[in-house]
């Protein structure tokens, strides 16, 4: 077995988002997420450069509430269903739980972007912005 190394992440920016309660956002950021921003520290402003209103882009967070100890949960917490391995679900409860949103830039100022369909939680931190690939979106 390979030996277990740690590595270093610091977050980028944060999320600032009406949502505070996890139990109470939405699954997925197109179910009925809030408009919210994420304010990138001002010393990546030239990382920010190419962004623009209209982008949808993958904003990967770091879910700072999450549970590293679960590895199966009922998926949409619906005990109903089944427990799944985490590594089969969009939980926030898993060994590092990097959260993966896709997300349409709806307006920037300075080094803070307006975002729709980010389900995360107000002050997540963000830990990267990358853009879609793909077909000319």
């Amino acid at each position: 077995m390979a030996r277990v190394q740690t590595y270093e992440l610091r977050p980028i920016g944060w999320v600032r988002s009406p949502l505070t309660d996890p139990a109470a956002a939405p699954k997925q950021g197109d179910e009925g997420a809030p408009p919210a921003r994420i304010v990138v520290r001002p010393e990546l402003a030239e990382a920010m450069a190419d962004l623009t209103a209209g982008a949808t882009v993958i904003v990967l967070t770091w879910l700072h509430e999450g549970d590293r100890g679960v590895l199966s949960v009922h998926p949409r917490d619906d005990a109903t269903r089944p427990r799944t391995g985490v590594f089969s679900t969009r939980s926030q409860d898993r060994p590092n739980p990097v959260g993966l949103h896709l997300v349409t830039i709806t307006g920037i100022d300075g080094t803070t972007l307006d975002v729709r369909d980010l389900e995360a939680v107000d002050g997540t931190p963000v830990i990267d912005i990358k853009p879609v690939l793909g077909p000319e979106r």
